[in-house]
């Protein structure tokens, strides 16, 4: 099966608009937020890029269901060159784009932008419950795009987190003056000071890095295959199909929990830059697990954690006894 082509288109067209929003940060001087304005479709821009890519690559991968996947992965292209569509039109307006609710057209385009991402977000899961019922694929490599799809349906849904509304925000709102609702920093007002480029606040929480890293594990546990099959040669172990697939479900595991660390490290206002000892203990936790973890996976001995996904056979009438003539 040939790559999903309305992705791919999607995929091209914001690897164009990647140059463009990069000139902009450097030739138009307006500031929102504390950033430089095109910023933020320079950074969509390169993630949807990647996103669009990956998907289509995993599309690729169905036996079944292919017209089912085909408008799956359609959702996702059109409703992602419509959020980048409405970003890219607030900043020529020189507005912002999430959170906005400061004019009614400001409150339609935000409105319109969450319906976006809500089918963004379905339209991967329907590829995520796809991806399940395929079974040509080796274990290792089935259960790295399956887990990498869940593991980026979550970091998704942490973006609903951000839709909440900051006390002042809801004091605002009853006083009838909110022109905002909801924010990425925890603690802090969005604008202060941040990270370069990424611009995650260095001085309170921020939402966006959870949902950055969970929504790139579609990447990052097929990278990590990738990455055993390239060692296989050199290395004996990892040419045991079943390490290879042990070692993604750490991964797996491993990426599950640095999300659900970071999420709670910003919930609690607390910039990644500066985590104080209940973190660094539970960072420290999660890395001891994942030491363990990944040894016990080299080891070569034992049944496979999951059965290898294999074509289903149809089983066939044995055939009949060879009726042996006596012999004159």
């Amino acid at each position: 099966m040939t790559w999903h082509r309305p992705l791919m288109v999607f995929a091209l067209s914001m690897a164009l608009l990647v140059p463009v929003a990069a000139a902009g940060t450097v030739l138009d001087d307006r500031v929102l937020a504390g950033a430089a304005i095109w910023l933020k479709p320079l950074k969509f821009s390169l993630s949807f890029a990647v996103y669009a890519l990956t998907l289509a690559w995993m599309l690729s991968l169905l036996t079944r269901h292919r017209r089912a996947g085909w408008w799956a992965g359609t959702v996702v292209a059109v409703a992602g060159a419509v959020e980048m569509a409405l970003i890219t039109i607030q900043v020529v307006r020189g507005r912002g784009s999430h959170f906005n609710i400061a004019t009614p057209l400001d409150s339609r385009l935000f409105a319109l932008m969450g319906l976006t991402i809500v089918l963004l977000w379905t339209g991967t899961l329907v590829v995520a419950l796809l991806l399940f019922r395929t079974r040509t694929l080796d274990a290792a490599t089935a259960w790295a795009v399956r887990l990498g799809a869940v593991v980026s349906l979550l970091g998704l849904a942490v973006g609903g987190l951000m839709l909440l509304p900051t006390p002042e925000q809801r004091a605002a709102d009853r006083r009838g003056v909110a022109e905002t609702i909801g924010a990425h920093s925890v603690g802090v007002p969005d604008g202060g000071p941040a990270m370069p480029f990424t611009g995650w606040s260095t001085t309170g929480g921020d939402l966006r890095i959870p949902h950055f890293v969970g929504m790139h594990a579609l990447q990052a546990l097929p990278l990590l295959l990738v990455l055993l099959l390239a060692l296989a040669p050199r290395v004996a172990r990892l040419r045991d199909a079943r390490v290879r697939l042990r070692l993604v479900l750490v991964g797996a595991g491993g990426h599950t929990a640095v999300l659900a660390l970071l999420t709670w490290q910003a919930l609690r206002g607390q910039p990644l830059t500066s985590p104080d000892g209940p973190t660094l203990a539970a960072a420290a936790a999660l890395a001891a697990l994942g030491v363990g973890a990944t040894g016990a996976a080299l080891r070569v001995a034992g049944p496979e954690p999951f059965p290898a996904a294999r074509p289903s056979t149809v089983p066939t009438a044995p055939a009949p006894p060879v009726r042996k003539e006596p012999v004159a």
